[in-house]
């Protein structure tokens, strides 16, 4: 069963990422505090982060970045990062901050979960 941890402080981004991994398959924990994200991911460790573009003061941009430095330096665990982006637009640069797979919002449970396979491969390729 793959552990989520979920980045995002918006109710509505919650409960569509809850509603679309709320099977047995997947164990999902809240996080809304960017600035402590890093450290979030090293106490729950997670098979995978998913990142809400928009957190509070701190972009999901920033905190991709902040989770890829941890791991670039071994300060943290080098884990996948799937971005809910609010335009398509932004691939680009969810793909620059380091995330292995991303979609926009709203987005379907069969889109989450294929962004969430398509985040593991991309980890599994990078060891």
């Amino acid at each position: 069963m793959p552990k989520v941890l979920l980045v995002a402080d918006s109710a509505w981004v919650r409960n569509d990422v809850h509603a679309a991994l709320g099977t047995p398959d997947y164990e999902v924990a809240d996080h809304a505090d960017p600035a402590t994200a890093v450290a979030a991911v090293a106490r729950y460790e997670p098979d995978v982060v998913v990142v809400d573009l928009q957190v509070q003061s701190m972009g999901g941009m920033a905190i991709t970045r902040a989770i890829r430095d941890a791991a670039a330096v071994g300060a943290g665990e080098d884990v996948p990062v799937v971005m809910l982006l609010d335009r398509r637009a932004d691939a680009f640069l969810a793909g620059r901050a380091g995330a292995a797979a991303w979609l926009a919002k709203p987005f379907g449970a069969t889109e989450l979960r294929a962004a969430l396979a398509a985040a593991a491969a991309a980890a599994e390729d990078r060891r």
